[in-house]
């Protein structure tokens, strides 16, 4: 165990005295943008948080916990913040700010980078489509609490010179046709979305695979940490642009969409727009985190990814 698992482990096994679980089973289940350990005690089990400092302010994760109470209450399945035994849902001890979340017993639908494996494929994007829709209604629809924050996946966000996940056309590696066709696409992009009003409002952001759970009872959504404000089509893109190579993704769309308009409308024509900067953002993202493990073919990947997803939106301006 290295020195700063170690560490997280001391900070966690103290913490749990906020929430009168002193002496429960823990087991670290994930170390990336947090430290995620699993809590047992008895037949309870939930999921403790230490947030990695830094990377968002005091008042956005509990921002975070609100928007997640919230969604809980009108029946959407996410993980529910648990006030301490002092009557909050975010703590600061031991340099981080940690919560407790309830734990839902669901299977991600598929691991990174893995085939899409489910019994009903069209039924089951129908289903998040459906879902997705629902919980852009509850955002437009619910009354946020005073000094709510969240990140903004707007035009700044993911265009500016400093967008959220990092100047993406500075990424070192970019081969040099895919870089040069990048930032012209950037300028088109831009031009589009300074002229342009798309829906808009707060978005999960990260509705990746292994972030929607498949239970008996229903999809249940996980992982809020990227949550912000933001064009609902990058909710959509994020979800859709992880079948990219499935050879059924043209349909699994149709049934996204599908379920989507059971609920809510939106802007269709401008989904090639926000799979592009989806794909964009991935290219800037993995900047900092390239010497980690793995992280030299996930690039290519995503490479590859943004040389399709800038092909499709050129081709659909020429059309």
């Amino acid at each position: 165990m290295s020195m700063e698992t170690k560490r997280l482990y001391e900070v966690a096994t103290e913490a749990l005295a906020f929430w009168g679980l002193t002496g429960a089973q823990l087991d670290l289940i994930a170390q990336r943008e947090n430290a995620v350990f699993r809590v047992q005690q008895g037949e309870n089990c939930y999921a403790l948080r230490l947030h990695r400092p830094g990377y968002q302010t005091a008042q956005a994760m509990a921002s975070e916990l609100a928007w997640m109470d919230s969604l809980k209450a009108a029946g959407v399945q996410v993980p529910a913040p648990i006030a301490s035994q002092q009557g909050e849902f975010l703590i600061a001890f031991g340099g981080y700010h940690i919560d407790l979340l309830t734990w839902l017993y669901g299977t991600p639908m598929a691991r990174e980078s893995e085939p899409l494996q489910v019994a009903d494929r069209n039924g089951t994007f129908f289903a998040i489509g459906q879902l997705m829709a629902q919980l852009h209604e509850q955002a437009d629809h619910w009354q946020r609490p005073a000094h709510f924050e969240r990140m903004a996946w707007d035009r700044e966000g993911l265009l500016g010179e400093n967008p959220l996940w990092g100047r993406f056309w500075e990424n070192p590696e970019l081969p040099k046709d895919l870089g040069l066709d990048l930032i012209a696409a950037r300028a088109q992009a831009n031009d589009i979305l300074s002229r342009e009003k798309l829906d808009y409002g707060l978005i999960h952001a990260d509705l990746v695979r292994q972030n929607i759970l498949i239970d008996e009872s229903g999809l249940q959504l996980i992982d809020f940490d990227d949550s912000g404000f933001g064009y609902r089509l990058f909710d959509v893109a994020t979800t859709l642009g992880k079948n990219w190579l499935e050879p059924d993704k043209e349909t699994l769309q149709l049934a996204f969409i599908e379920g989507y308009e059971t609920v809510r409308q939106q802007q269709w024509q401008y989904l090639p727009l926000l799979n592009m900067l989806r794909a964009f953002t991935y290219v800037g993202w993995i900047v900092p985190r390239i010497n980690e493990p793995g992280s030299q073919e996930r690039q290519q990947r995503f490479f590859k990814q943004c040389r399709l997803a800038v092909d499709e939106f050129n081709g659909e301006l020429t059309t």
